[in-house]
């Protein structure tokens, strides 16, 4: 089946929109035509690093939904016609997905990393040869994809397909962030680094969770603004001579209870730390350079009992977190649609552009 997608190729900053064959559905598989597609960041440094990562040009995305198209012999759980959003793939069966949470998947590299099915075999090719896809179980920048059962959850009735992709990743994230992995009480203090959309869907999680104190730190007006009004008690700009510690004892003198970095920037995650209370934790989120290291004292951690938390996408069980997502969202607790800007999928290059840029938070690209 023809298709067009968007192909990264190594060395080169742009992605291009390719026509490609889609192999035909296996029957643990679920053939998705894509109504719309989340940009993000983990796509962006991938594509950077691609010439170490896959051998082929790849197909990225994985922030996808769409409509059930086809099914294999062996799904159950949906049918097509269904409206599904599409997130990371689990096996299912090893020791981390059957005590759960399913992020962290013992075969988590090989399913949704490798460029290729379990087998080896590639299901994308274009006019050079097999293509890398699988990509966290979906490759969905393009107008099809293929997913499995364990990483495809049903659209909730009244919320449009077109933008449930984000909760696939982003928004898991950065909710999960702090409903799962910090698991911040209410009345709680909580400090978040990066206004993106990880950033800001930690902010509305937060409000919903009822954290006294939410501050975000994050250098762009805009989305300081946009954090403030969706449920940020403070939004303070890391640039100049801004003492956030100073800043942050002002408000909470005995230091913050809960911080996430989404930024993968060590000299945040020293300044978070130095922001946070004795037994606090930090959570840690954001991609950084392969090289990087934490700039973190020792004795800052074991002589306060402040722990260091590493997370994947909001240590979620899609199955269960997904649509407790929606739910919320449904009753105007988890506004994330006011994050989202549609682009045009032939404008791919354009929305990553204009993202980077903080013209938007989250794109959004629509294949249709």
């Amino acid at each position: 089946m023809k298709i067009q997608a968007a192909i990264a190729y190594a060395g080169e900053a742009e992605f291009k929109i390719e026509p490609v064959e889609i192999a035909e559905p296996r029957p643990d598989e679920i053939l998705i035509e894509i109504a719309g597609v989340g940009i993000c960041h983990t796509d962006l440094f991938v594509r950077e690093a691609a010439a170490a990562i896959f051998k082929n040009p790849a197909v990225l995305g994985h922030e996808g939904a769409g409509t059930v198209v086809a099914v294999g012999s062996q799904v159950s759980k949906v049918a097509i016609g269904d409206k599904v959003a599409i997130t990371f793939r689990s096996c299912g069966t090893c020791r981390n997905c059957e005590r759960g949470p399913v992020s962290y998947c013992e075969n988590f590299q090989a399913l949704n990393m490798s460029g290729g099915r379990t087998d080896g075999s590639r299901s994308l090719s274009g006019e050079a040869g097999e293509l890398d896809a699988n990509f966290f179980g979906q490759s969905s920048f393009a107008t099809h994809c293929l997913a499995y059962e364990s990483n495809v959850v049903k659209v909730a009735d009244g919320i449009p397909v077109e933008i449930a992709g984000p909760l696939g990743c982003g928004v898991q994230t950065g909710a999960g962030a702090i409903l799962n992995s910090l698991d911040a009480e209410p009345g709680s203090s909580v400090i978040i680094a990066g206004g993106g959309p990880v950033g800001q869907s930690a902010v509305m999680a937060a409000n919903l969770r009822g954290c006294e104190t939410i501050i975000l730190i994050e250098p762009q007006a805009a989305r300081r603004q946009f954090a403030l009004d969706h449920g940020a008690t403070h939004a303070f700009d890391p640039a100049g001579d801004c003492d956030i510690d100073g800043e942050v004892r002002a408000i909470v003198p005995d230091g913050i209870d809960y911080a996430l970095d989404t930024t993968g920037l060590g000299s945040v995650v020293s300044t978070l730390t130095a922001c946070l209370k004795v037994r606090g934790a930090l959570g840690l989120v954001g991609l950084s350079h392969v090289d990087a290291n934490l700039p973190v004292k020792i004795n800052r951690l074991s002589g306060s009992g402040i722990r260091l938390i590493g997370i994947i996408e909001g240590d979620s069980d899609p199955d269960e977190f997904l649509p407790y997502l929606m739910d919320q969202h449904l009753a105007g607790n988890l506004p994330f649609d006011h994050m989202i800007t549609t682009y045009p999928f032939a404008e791919i290059n354009n929305a990553i552009a204009e993202q980077h840029a903080g013209k938007c938070i989250k794109a959004v690209l629509l294949p249709s």
